[in-house]
């Protein structure tokens, strides 16, 4: 990586006196996953330091990759009136030459095992993380195959990616429609929020586990998916240790999230409680009523500064309001239907990134021409 297709560099490194309410925001390695980059930071650099920062500026279509930490996650800086800087946990790339590179390939090209091997045999350990420098990622080898192979392959991986990105526009709506349409009704009775469903805590299903069978769901994965350190259990336990798609998972420490599991059959770990709605109120109440006490949860566990926060029990034996059984049986069916169509496109989204990362190594390799690919898609239904 070294003629002048190409120009990278790290991030900024930003001075404590350099910080502003606003300006440009910092882009950190947390921001970066699954092709995208958040924008949500709070973190900025007093736009008075402009000409300090120079082309370390975000600018629209540059490949980002993470350099420390969880190495080799990569995102796609958006088209954005956003002034941002990217922080010197980041390493960004972008092309000068569009008739040798595609964005596109390069940015798939960092999600291949020709480069994960690379960066493997070039990675530091520190006692704090792992990294890869500037001198290691010039020190990369890429092959590019012509520049229209590689928009082929980009297009290919892309459209599955755009359809990704569509269904969890389409997941966010439904749950936004649903929690404001629940947030409009009348709530006129009183309930313990423990009567509405049962809360069954998980348990420590990682210890002694085979590292194979199904996943142990921890709150890592609720958070983040399933990855590298996700532990694999062949374990037989009860149904309500068991999480099915469509299931509430409520971790009740560390993070405080409420999640609707939409991957295959897993285990259920401790410090996560299943919500089973056995108790004769739907799933999508039951939800609603967590969600408008979680607030008031992650309250309660930011009190505990000497210990995890969390909540305990009797705290779910505090009272909501819900709407009146007539109300309930009148919003079931578009309640349901708004649940249903979320958890669908999430559970299409599995198939499809599961699809993605099958094909991304066999066309990066040229084990699979894009013909073959797109006959893929066009059986998937892409």
């Amino acid at each position: 990586m070294r003629d002048g297709h190409l120009y990278f560099n790290d991030g900024y490194r930003t001075k404590r006196s350099e910080h502003a309410d606003d300006g440009f925001r910092i882009i950190r390695a947390g921001d970066v996953a699954d092709g995208s980059i958040s924008l949500d930071g709070s973190d900025f650099v007093s736009a008075q330091f402009v000409s300090a920062i120079g082309e370390k500026v975000g600018a629209a279509g540059d490949i980002v990759l993470t350099t420390k930490g969880s190495v080799g996650r990569v995102g796609v800086m958006p088209a954005t009136s956003e002034r941002a800087v990217y922080s010197p946990q980041l390493c960004f790339f972008r092309v000068r030459d569009q008739a040798a590179i595609d964005a596109g390939f390069l940015r798939y090209w960092f999600q291949s095992e020709d480069f994960l091997r690379q960066a493997a045999d070039r990675m530091n350990n520190t006692d704090m993380a792992a990294y890869i420098n500037l001198a290691d990622i010039r020190s990369l080898q890429i092959s590019l195959p012509a520049i229209s192979e590689q928009r082929a392959i980009a297009e290919v991986l892309g459209s599955l990616n755009d359809k990704i990105a569509a269904n969890v526009k389409l997941t966010q709506s439904a749950d936004r429609l649903r929690l404001i349409r629940y947030g409009a009704l009348k709530k006129p009775d009183s309930r313990p929020l423990s009567s509405l469903a049962r809360f069954v805590n998980g348990r420590a299903f990682t210890k002694g586990a085979s590292g194979t069978g199904r996943v142990v769901v921890r709150i890592a994965e609720l958070n983040s998916g399933i990855g590298g350190s996700t532990v694999f259990s062949d374990a037989e336990v009860a149904a309500d240790h068991e999480a099915n798609p469509g299931d509430l998972l409520f971790a009740w420490s560390g993070s405080l999230t409420l999640h609707r599991w939409y991957r295959d059959q897993a285990i259920v770990n401790q410090h996560i409680f299943k919500v089973a709605a056995d108790q004769g109120y739907p799933l999508w109440l039951v939800a609603a009523a967590i969600d408008t006490q979680m607030e008031y949860f992650r309250g309660i566990a930011a009190d505990k500064a000497t210990t995890m926060g969390h909540i305990q029990r009797r705290h779910l034996d505090e009272l909501v309001t819900i709407p009146s059984d007539e109300t309930v049986r009148a919003e079931d069916e578009a309640m349901h239907a708004l649940w249903d169509a979320a958890l669908s496109a999430e559970r299409e989204n599995a198939t499809l990134a599961a699809t993605r990362d099958a094909l991304l190594p066999q066309l990066m390799s040229g084990k699979l021409h894009v013909k073959e690919a797109e006959k893929v898609l066009e059986e998937a239904g892409v």
